[in-house]
């Protein structure tokens, strides 16, 4: 598999800064925040400067992150919604990357709605060349599984439909590491990697949990044997979101992170 890092792990450096830790790290690709895009627009940048430093260092963009909003709601609301995963659509297109991550509701999720929005989402990202992918958020009421996440790509019933999968979502969602065998390739946009720790109880874990793999409790080799058996093959991602190392040197955090995903890969390269 390829490697790629999530700007979410140096997520207060700039975004031209953390392409460059990416790339001198060893990395092959870079998740995208959205609002890091906006930044450095906003600071007088652009987004095409943006997709030069990711060329010039040979990188590529697995995902953009992330849509929001546009799950459940209806009206006006939903419109403005849609205006906005256009314009997120069109600076994906623009920075090459094939999919979107569109997160779910943090409450009640109405499937039948979210599956005929997520449907329209996919048509609308079609436009550009871009996927959509619905994530399950293991800390939401609702689509917090891998089960639901395809209970919602089942219902919306698009050849595109697809999940990200995550170490962190599955433990805290009370899932099954083994509902991956569920799932086929083409229906995974991107692997999460990330670990989750012993002292802290399951339900009350966040996303500022996250540990290094390697470094928790969360059965990563049996994650990867799995994901291997599905076919997936691209980018596996490391996705953590710490103070502790946000406050860092971007590229030690870059580096370091790089070696414990090899270290725990090939250990079950091994097996």
């Amino acid at each position: 598999m390829l490697y790629a890092l999530n700007g979410s792990t140096i997520r207060t450096t700039p975004i031209l800064t953390q392409i460059e830790a990416a790339a001198r790290a060893g990395y092959a690709g870079l998740e995208i925040w959205f609002d890091k895009v906006d930044e450095h627009v906003a600071g007088g940048g652009s987004v095409s400067e943006i997709r030069r430093a990711l060329d010039e260092h040979g990188l590529s963009v697995p995902t953009c992150i992330y849509l929001g909003d546009w799950f459940d709601t209806t009206g006006d609301a939903y419109q403005r919604a849609l205006d906005e995963c256009q314009r997120r659509f069109d600076i994906a297109a623009e920075l090459g990357a094939p999919y979107v991550i569109a997160g779910p509701p943090l409450g009640s999720a109405p499937y039948d709605l979210g599956a005929q929005h997520y449907r329209e989402l996919l048509e609308l990202g079609a436009r550009v060349g871009v996927k959509p992918s619905m994530e399950f958020l293991g800390f939401v009421e609702q689509l917090n599984t891998i089960e639901e996440a395809l209970e919602i790509i089942t219902r919306c019933a698009h050849p595109d439909a697809t999940t990200v999968i995550d170490p962190a979502h599955i433990y805290r969602g009370g899932g099954s590491v083994e509902s991956l065998a569920l799932l086929t390739s083409d229906q995974i946009a991107v692997a999460h990697f990330d670990d989750c720790p012993a002292d802290v109880p399951r339900e009350i874990q966040q996303d500022e949990h996250r540990v290094w793999p390697g470094d928790g409790i969360f059965d990563l080799t049996r994650y990867l044997q799995l994901l291997r058996q599905t076919g997936y093959n691209r980018f596996l991602s490391l996705e953590l979101f710490r103070e502790d190392l946000w406050s860092r040197n971007p590229f030690h955090v870059a580096t370091e992170g790089l070696e414990k995903m090899r270290s725990v890969v090939e250990k079950t390269s091994d097996n």
